[in-house]
């Protein structure tokens, strides 16, 4: 794909420089009195979902040049690049096809040569055998009881979204299989999910491209030693262990039958592998049906971004509001507000796809950013954290736009619950916008009374600024096809950022700096490496740890 204009050498970039100094005394409450029909012209319904964004810091003039930006930076074909498998993630040379793991079958898509579809539904089809086998009691542990329990062991993108999903489509779990993940090298989790399992009924999934990640590969040694500590038979070893990984020689060095090696693909990366193999604890937990379901709604929102108008199209109107604050509003961070509690880890998963992708301060020829580039996502499920952080977002000096996400009806309705749960959603997102001004806060201090002194001494810490945007996306209830629809539009979202910014946002050399400098610490402290570190920070804390160790 030919190198796009920059975004800031552009006269629609200019144009929204004029836009926000236009805009500088905008009032939303303003906006919805002049015209009562806003709600209307600021919403939209894709894919079973439903976004208000009709309290935001813009106007229809606004939203023409935001578009006007996303053509100017050839967003139409990048779109097309992306699905089409042009090699974009360009400082690795592969494309970025995560879009082709929910084509369905019959759907073409040619990758040097190839058709990688009858691929990814091959591997499909893999998936759904082992799922009947173990729901069906017919895959067996070594004392040839039923697997009752399946681990997960990944991190990052190995397993936020897995366990995002399959925690979020709890009502739809199958009866008999618990799914756990472990995750972090720390040995007090490791600890905490083994004493829950027995070791005759568990199966444990390594998720690892590389099969070299440490964190992973160290709890799937650990989690061998203990099948093995509990009396596991080193020849039924591959009845308790699976894996997912392009790496096939080191899972059959680990000890992985080969038959249990689901193939991973290097054009998938890890934030956004849940629709592969890397969901197999999803597809465990709910069933191979509603995984195809959860696959479906992630191809529709595919489909409505590829052909609907820009000004029409939610991952790109979400894009672009991004964009708007980040790089016009001053905005640092955006929340991720669900009012639903199997949403409570969707904000894990989008600060790992949001701030993985978008973390970036060099464009895609190597040249530095000249803007801002992507937010601190951070956030949590609602009402909690009315009570808690929800007050910078109403009295604090940042502007940090928000999106709500509530569905309508509860899959476990209780008394009036849900009906106070979705006026508390609604409710914090009017406050944000409407505020309280000084004399309304006055008017409200009278009327309990309060003499004068006492009113104008209060009432200044009353005052809630308002014009604080935010996003509200609703949906009936969360389902596998609509919670599908909705990964896959931040996955976009962020995507549409990323061109605008002139990113790359597959890739992620941050991350792996941190692993390199890793290995040459562990050696430090473990005596392996008796040279000094870099710095005297880092040598001193290697002191530290060695003093009290031999202590």
């Amino acid at each position: 794909m030919p190198a796009a204009p920059y975004a800031l050498e552009s006269p629609a970039w200019q144009s929204l420089v004029e836009e926000r100094q236009a805009l500088a005394n905008f009032s939303l409450r303003q906006a919805f009195t002049d015209d009562l029909q806003r709600f209307e012209h600021f919403s939209l319904s894709a894919c079973g979902l439903f976004l208000d964004y009709s309290k935001n810091l813009l106007t229809a003039n606004t939203l023409s040049k935001l578009v006007a930006l996303a053509e100017a930076c050839q967003l139409p074909d990048a779109i097309h690049a992306l699905l089409s498998g042009a090699p974009l993630n360009n400082s690795e040379g592969r494309p970025a096809l995560h879009t082709a793991l929910r084509r369905p079958l019959g759907d073409k898509l040619i990758l040097d040569g190839d058709d990688i579809v009858p691929h990814v539904h091959a591997v499909l089809h893999r998936m759904s055998e082992l799922v009947s086998k173990i729901h069906n009691g017919l895959w067996r542990g070594y004392s040839e009881a039923p697997i009752t329990d399946v681990v997960n062991i990944g991190i990052g993108g190995s397993f936020l979204g897995p366990q995002l999903v399959s925690e979020a489509l709890l009502p739809f779990a199958q009866h008999g299989v618990r799914c756990h993940y472990l995750a972090n090298i720390d040995g007090s989790e490791f600890r905490e999910v083994s004493s829950r399992l027995n070791a005759a009924t568990t199966l444990f999934i390594v998720s690892s491209k590389s099969f070299g990640t440490l964190e992973t590969l160290k709890n799937a040694q650990a989690a061998r030693d203990w099948y093995f500590a509990k009396g596991g038979d080193a020849k039924l070893l591959h009845r308790h262990f699976i894996a997912v990984s392009s790496n096939t020689q080191a899972a059959l060095e680990f000890g992985i039958a080969e038959e249990n090696i689901f193939p991973m693909w290097d054009w998938v990366g890890g934030r956004y592998s849940l629709w592969s193999a890397i969901g197999l604890p999803i597809a465990l937990s709910i069933g191979m049906s509603n995984f195809k379901e959860l696959l479906s709604g992630a191809y529709c929102m595919d489909q409505h971004f590829a052909s609907a108008p820009l000004a029409e199209n939610m991952p790109v109107i979400m894009g672009l509001l991004g964009v708007w604050y980040i790089n016009f509003w001053n905005a640092q961070s955006h929340a991720i507000l669900p009012y639903d509690h199997h949403l409570r880890n969707f904000t894990r998963h989008l600060q790992q796809l949001d701030m993985e992708s978008n973390g970036k301060t060099v464009r895609r020829g190597g040249q530095p950013t000249a803007s801002n580039t992507g937010p601190v996502i951070w956030g949590g499920v609602g009402c909690n954290g009315q009570h808690a952080y929800h007050q910078l977002l109403h009295q604090g000096s940042p502007l940090i736009p928000a999106d709500f996400i509530v569905p309508v009806s509860s899959h476990n309705p209780l008394a009036d619950h849900h009906q106070w749960l979705y006026a508390n959603c609604l409710s914090q997102s009017q406050a944000l916008m409407r505020g309280k001004s000084l004399d309304e806060a006055r008017a409200e201090l009278a009327g309990q009374g309060l003499d004068d002194a006492s009113i104008e001494a209060l009432a200044p810490h009353k005052v809630i600024p308002g014009n604080r945007p935010s996003n509200t996306l609703v949906m009936e209830r969360v389902s596998p096809r609509r919670l599908g629809a909705l990964v896959a539009l931040y996955e976009h979202k962020v995507f549409v950022q990323s061109v605008i910014w002139d990113i790359n946002p597959f890739d992620q050399w941050g991350v792996e700096l941190g692993k390199e400098l890793g290995k040459h610490v562990y050696q430090r402290l473990t005596g392996s490496d008796d040279s000094r570190a870099e710095d005297a920070s880092t040598q001193g804390l290697i002191d530290y740890f060695r003093g009290r160790h031999r202590g």
